[in-house]
């Protein structure tokens, strides 16, 4: 099964999230899925501070941002993806919420952000088709603000270990001890997956 549009280069050629294959995962996503996205967005909209920026990497179509956007009026949302097709698909989505969310093309390992830029970086089931995660993880604790938190969310199989090992590695994401749980989706499609949460060391 594909998940979410992808945020850096991965195994499968990027031709599967462009032209009509991105416009059928984007209607398939919002019927399949739709439930999935709602139980990560209720998570992220009761983890974010008030009038936070919030960044969605790996967006795909937006789904999960139009999701957050509906819960949470004050926050600034912002996705990145890789497919410039996924970008259009996900502009169009959110056009409803306004200039407060916005979407742009990028790769989680070169983020066109400046330094600090978010409060929170959410990331869902884009995780898994990243070819260089531990890549990701400097420019990841860059974006975020001091204290600022990621949460990942993927399929039990995803490299949630090379992340962690990285971040270690690096004395990167060191603020509060990780935490990974599985929990429940309430998707008959996709019951469960895993969320993993680091954060940047307070100032």
């Amino acid at each position: 099964m594909h998940t979410r549009g992808t945020a850096t280069r991965h195994n499968e050629p990027e031709r599967v999230f462009q032209g009509r294959s991105s416009r059928i995962y984007d209607r398939l996503t919002g019927l399949l899925l739709r439930g999935v996205y709602r139980r990560i967005a209720e998570d992220i909209a009761d983890a974010a501070p008030d009038g936070a920026a919030v960044l969605d990497v790996g967006t795909g179509p937006g789904r999960l941002l139009a999701e957050i956007a509906r819960r949470r009026t004050d926050l600034q949302l912002t996705g990145v993806d890789l497919s410039p097709d996924m970008i259009t698909l996900a502009e169009r989505n959110l056009r409803p919420y306004g200039a407060r969310v916005s979407a742009r093309t990028g790769d989680v390992t070169d983020l066109p952000f400046p330094d600090a830029s978010f409060e929170l970086i959410v990331s869902s089931f884009s995780l898994h088709h990243w070819t260089e995660p531990e890549s990701a993880v400097p420019e990841l604790a860059r974006v975020l603000t001091p204290g600022g938190r990621l949460y990942l969310y993927d399929l039990r199989f995803a490299p949630f270990t090379n992340v962690v090992t990285a971040a270690r590695e690096r004395s990167l994401l060191t603020g509060r001890p990780h935490r990974s749980t599985l929990i429940r989706t309430g998707s008959p499609l996709l019951p469960s997956c895993v969320r993993h949460v680091m954060s940047n060391p307070a100032r």
